[in-house]
């Protein structure tokens, strides 16, 4: 007995040899831009249909009980026939069973089988070197369909369609993908008309280019433009602030716009106050960067002269500012180890931020500043400068190099041999630390003091700042990682407080060994980083080992 149409079992009408069919509403020449020579060809279907095989599958409706022997679940009562239909259409053995079954069962089709037709005929057509070839009919029916029905596909049913029939080589100007574009595009939320954009005037211009996203991509055009278009009279101090904390924040090393503050700051003297110049000021020192603008260091060494007293943590901040950019001038700094001005920020909420930065500002004369006379801060006001890690570090950790780099330390010296965040008098962190012989042999460091002196014994009020003092027997040698943080943008310049560090350090006798993130990137695993310590330790003339030798 005949089998009826539409039943599990049934065959499709044989194609004859070599027929060919392209793509649904097209002719069917074997066009390049046909369905068939696309998905026939094995060298040009093969990243296509793996993208389509490797589609997951379209996500189901939650479906009940029914007589197609399905498993029960929390749908409805009436859903079996439904699922029913999708795992007949999954397990569709031809293309034009495919298209019976969704042509013969109209009451049972849901907007989700369709994605499923379109699925398994991808897979039907990649699953063998070979597939059978396709009549005219079943795909062009198959399209007729899934247009007809999907003005009811929800808009995530309309994207998967669109996917397969890209997958499946539909072309993108046939009626299939132009009417899923026509469904995609209607259900798009209408688009709100533009703003009305006020004119903005230079100044205006400025405030509003240090708000824009696409600052970060092109600083300098932006704001060198809306400079250059600003009347002086436009230029205010709230915008240059702006401008100062935008540089700062984003490690901005930009000469123009730097020079544009400082001109600025030496033009606007008198109406400004020492909370704005410190401020204006900050960028400098972060970016560690002295402007050209001559009257620049004079007009600020009037401010302060002038508000001093007002102001101590502004005063305080300048100066900080002035010491990364070894600038101190030697009137503020009498004024500010004066006993009547520390006795007058002892009993201030921000005392002991004061206290810090008067601890380094008097680190900055012992070392830099032979000439001065002048008071000092007393011993007992004195306080570590930066006990720990900075923010930036402890923020970036995860991104950090220290982890693999005392790992490499770790196998190739022991663990006995170095000291990982060490802070040393007079309040520096440093990343590594190492104890070596005068013959150069690295030494365990619980036998040794790692500390070495501050004040540097030997260093005499008339010796010249830049050579270190120290004559003890046994090196300090630091390891100190230089990430790309620790650079100004453009990754060549130092900023001003690792660069103040490292120039302590070294004044104090510390032996200094740079790890450049660049040359720590292009490391390729431990191996190679351990490699890359070992021949920058050996470059010191260092040797380790059970006798003294290298390991």
């Amino acid at each position: 007995m005949r089998r009826p149409r539409g039943e599990p079992g049934s065959r499709a009408p044989r194609p004859t040899e070599g027929a060919t069919c392209a793509g649904p509403g097209e002719s069917w020449s074997p066009s390049p831009n046909s369905m068939l020579r696309v998905l026939l060809s094995a060298q040009a279907s093969a990243a296509r249909l793996s993208g389509l095989l490797l589609l997951p599958p379209v996500q189901t409706c939650c479906l009940g009980p029914s007589k197609w022997g399905d498993r029960p679940s929390r749908g409805g009562p009436h859903t079996g026939p439904v699922q029913g239909l999708q795992r007949l259409l999954e397990q569709a053995r031809s293309p034009g069973e495919l298209l019976r079954w969704l042509g013969q069962n109209p009451t049972k089709v849901r907007t989700h089988h369709y994605p499923v037709a379109l699925r398994r005929l991808g897979q039907l057509l990649g699953s063998r070197p070979q597939p059978p070839p396709v009549e005219q009919a079943t795909l062009q029916d198959l399209s007729q369909l899934i247009i007809r029905n999907c003005p009811s596909f929800d808009i995530h049913t309309i994207h998967v369609c669109l996917h397969l029939a890209a997958l499946l080589g539909f072309p993108s100007d046939g009626p299939l993908v132009c009417a899923l574009e026509r469904e995609r595009r209607f259900r798009l939320p209408p688009k709100p008309p533009p703003p009305l954009q006020p004119v903005l005037r230079g100044g205006q211009r400025l405030e509003a280019a240090l708000s824009c996203p696409r600052f970060l991509r092109h600083p300098q055009q932006h704001l060198i433009r809306s400079l250059a278009e600003a009347r002086p009279e436009e230029l205010t101090p709230h915008v240059m602030v702006l401008l100062a904390q935008h540089l700062a924040r984003h490690r901005l090393r930009e000469p123009q716009l730097l020079e544009a503050i400082a001109h600025f700051l030496v033009v606007q003297e008198a109406q400004l106050s020492s909370k704005v110049v410190q401020k204006l000021v900050l960028p400098f020192g972060r970016l560690n960067y002295l402007p050209l603008e001559q009257q620049f260091m004079p007009c600020l060494e009037r401010i302060l002269a002038r508000e001093a007293g007002v102001a101590p943590l502004a005063t305080v901040n300048i100066l900080m500012s002035l010491c990364q950019l070894r600038c101190l001038p030697f009137r503020a700094l009498h004024f500010v180890f004066s006993p009547g001005f520390i006795s007058h920020i002892s009993g201030t909420p921000h005392a002991l931020i004061v206290r810090r930065y008067l601890s380094l500002l008097d680190t900055a004369v012992e070392l830099e500043l032979p000439g001065y006379r002048g008071p000092r801060l007393p011993r007992r006001q004195q306080v570590p400068i930066f006990p720990q890690p900075l923010i930036t570090d402890r923020a970036r950790c995860k991104y950090s190099h220290k982890d693999i780099v005392a790992e490499g330390l770790r196998q190739l010296l022991g663990e006995e041999k170095y000291r990982q965040d060490l802070t040393v008098p007079p309040g520096y962190c440093t990343d590594f630390l190492l104890c070596v012989s005068s013959s150069g042999a690295v030494l365990p460091v619980r036998t040794q003091d790692p500390f070495l002196p501050y004040p540097p014994r030997s260093r005499s009020r008339g010796q010249a700042a830049s050579q270190p003092t120290t004559r003890d027997p046994a090196q300090r040698v630091v390891l100190m990682l230089r990430e790309r943080w620790h650079f100004c943008r453009d990754g060549r310049v130092l900023l001003g407080s690792r660069a103040l560090r490292e120039r302590h350090l070294g004044l104090m006798g510390y032996q200094l060994l740079p790890l450049p993130f660049e040359e720590l990137e292009s490391q390729r695993g431990l191996p190679q980083l351990k490699s890359y310590l070992r021949q920058k330790l050996q470059a010191l003339g260092l040797r380790w080992g059970p006798e003294g030798g290298c390991g």
